[in-house]
Order: C-alpha cells, then structure tokens, then sequence
C-alpha cells in the first residue's frame, strides 16, 4: 500500500522496522559473545558474526561503551525486578542491602571485562554506561538509607561508594590471582564494612 506521495511514508516505516530489526540482532549476538568470550571482542568481530556491515554496526553503537550500554539495557529489567522483589521479601533493612549488594556484584560480573568500563564510566560526562551506573547507584543509596535508618549500617556510606567498594570487589573476581576463597572473603569485608558493630 502506498501513498500519494509516492509511498514515502510505508517506505519509510520499512527502514525503520529493519533498523530496529537490525539493532536488536546485534545486540543478541552481542549478548551471546560477550557471555561466551567476554568484552574483549572487536567491534568488527562482532559485526561478522552478525552477518551485517561495520558501518550499519557503527550507526547503531558509535563505540564499545554504546554497545554494552544497549546490552546492560536487556538487564536492567531483571535487575529492578530483583530490588522489587528483595524489597517485598526482606523484613531487615540490613538483609536487603545485602541481598541488593549480592545482585549488583552478580550483575557487575555478567561479562568477563564488564568492572573496567564501568569504572571508566562514572568518570566520562558523555559515557553512554553513565546512566545506567546512576540507576544502580540510586537504588543503592535508597537500600543504604533505609538500613542506616534502621541502625544496621553505619552513618556517612554513600550509595555511591558502596557502589564502588562493590565493582572494586568484582574487578577483583576477575583478577587471575582470585581463587576460590576470594568471593568469600571479600564479602565479608565488604559486609563488615557497612555493616553497624563489625
């Protein structure tokens, strides 16, 4: 069906439904790739195995950055999820934070590589990781409030450095000198940490 102006207008809903096509494909691929093989993957590559072009690659996800950013996307409905459902289950203040702490650590090491753009983003005004790091930042920070509130965490934390004493932690998961004790014992640290009377 066309219009009278030539068909321009279902023309152009076509380029756009195989944009869109296009974007969430290789935003699939490039969930599968980084699950298998971490970041460390070329934006090249990824383009390859998504049987499209760099430039379409590029047009959608100008930088690296971009295109975890649109990949952490598809988490962050199961992430805001989770705080839901920690928020409904956890009667302690304290035992939510933890338990909200646990998810964001999970979440921070989906992809093998994932802590060092997320550090470098909260230092880049125009990080497209920026925002979605805020997100995460804010949820803690209400988690933080409402156990400090309640007397289980101490006073002067920041959602923001909990933030960072996290990714610190899942950074170091990812170091090849961790082993098998090192998630324990950095929970704990962690925990006493914030925790009130450790």
């Amino acid at each position: 069906m066309t219009s009278a102006a030539g068909g321009r207008p279902t023309a152009t809903r076509a380029t756009r439904t195989d944009a869109r096509r296009n974007r969430a494909h290789i935003l699939d691929v490039a969930e599968q790739v980084f699950t298998s093989e971490g970041l460390d993957v070329s934006m090249d590559a990824i383009a390859k195995r998504a049987g499209v072009g760099a430039g379409t690659l590029y047009r959608h996800f100008p930088n690296r950055d971009a295109l975890v950013a649109g990949v952490l996307e598809g988490r962050q409905p199961d992430l805001s999820a989770e705080a839901t459902a920690i928020e409904k289950e956890s009667g302690d203040s304290g035992a939510a934070l933890e338990r909200w702490l646990d998810a964001v650590s999970r979440w921070m090491r989906a992809y093998e590589g994932l802590p060092e753009p997320l550090r470098t983003a909260l230092g880049e005004q125009d990080s497209p990781l920026r925002l979605t790091c805020q997100e995460v930042i804010d949820t803690t920070g209400e988690f933080l409030q409402a156990a400090q509130k309640d007397g289980h965490a101490r006073e002067g934390l920041t959602g923001r450095n909990l933030y960072l004493a996290t990714l610190a932690a899942a950074w170091a998961l990812g170091t090849p000198s961790a082993d098998g004790s090192t998630g324990h014992e950095l929970d704990d640290l962690l925990r006493s940490g914030w925790r009130t009377g450790s």
